[in-house]
């Protein structure tokens, strides 16, 4: 099992990777609070030929469900940058949040959206990389945050290759999910886990609030959170607070 954390883009992420024995990390490749585009990344051959796998977080402000053309086109064209960005750095895969729609909105337009953002790549050859679909915490009207909408929203992609699917263990706990066989739950409806961030929470059950704690200072057992790491089988990223890292990393370690 690989096991790494989310680190900084700006620092030397590979230095780091490598100062803290992870096997993976994930890294933005652009401000993740703006839709600047990807610039090239100088070092990319370094990434590529590196021992330390990779996997790219999308920009916080996607939404390719919205009904409004004025961000879900602009969506549409970051995840396409992104993903090429991701490609060019020899990436498994680009992490995206589900997205959600506003109050009144039909959520099967919602799902619809989705399957278009994969249609219009078909001609030209996939986006480079997996679009790794991620599990949200809060929203009613969200495209990812039960199980219900998981299902909804792999009926309109799970036919494309380069849909794949992050499973999120502080947003499943806040979304409402048990994450007690959570994991075969998800895989019965998608076929596949391709990434797990693997979060505590600071806040309770179904609380909707997206606040990540390092694995032994949240709400969740620690030990539920292994099971859940143990049973996906796929690559492990923390998105942890990031002074804790070391001592989740050395947890995660001795219990898997």
């Amino acid at each position: 099992m690989r096991i790494g954390a989310h680190l900084r883009e700006d620092a030397d992420p590979l230095a780091t990777a490598a100062e803290l024995g992870i096997d993976v990390f994930q890294m933005f490749v652009t401000d993740p609070q703006s839709w600047k585009k990807p610039q090239p990344n100088p070092r990319a051959a370094e990434f590529r030929e590196s021992d330390i796998d990779v996997v790219v977080h999308s920009s916080y402000q996607i939404n390719v469900a919205s009904l409004n053309n004025r961000l879900r086109m602009p969506s549409r064209k970051a995840v396409e940058q992104q993903a090429a960005a991701a490609a060019e750095l020899g990436a498994f895969g680009l992490v995206v949040h589900g997205g959600h729609l506003r109050d009144g909105e039909d959520s099967a337009e919602g799902f619809a959206n989705w399957r278009k953002l994969f249609d219009r790549q078909v001609d030209k050859g996939g986006f480079g990389v997996p679009i790794l679909i991620e599990n949200t915490a809060g929203g009613d009207h969200a495209m990812a945050r039960t199980l219900e909408s998981i299902d909804r929203l792999w009926e309109a992609v799970g036919d494309f290759d380069q849909a794949g699917f992050c499973l999120d263990t502080c947003h499943a706990w806040a979304g409402g999910e048990d994450l007690v066989g959570l994991v075969e739950r998800v895989r019965q409806i998608t076929g596949r886990i391709d990434l797990v961030h693997l979060n505590n929470s600071r806040d309770e059950f179904d609380s909707g609030r997206d606040r990540h704690a390092n694995l032994a200072s949240g709400h969740i057992d620690p030990e539920v959170l292994v099971a859940v790491a143990e049973a996906a089988g796929a690559p492990v990223i923390l998105e942890t607070p990031g002074d804790g890292i070391p001592d989740d990393l050395a947890y995660l370690r001795e219990s898997l």
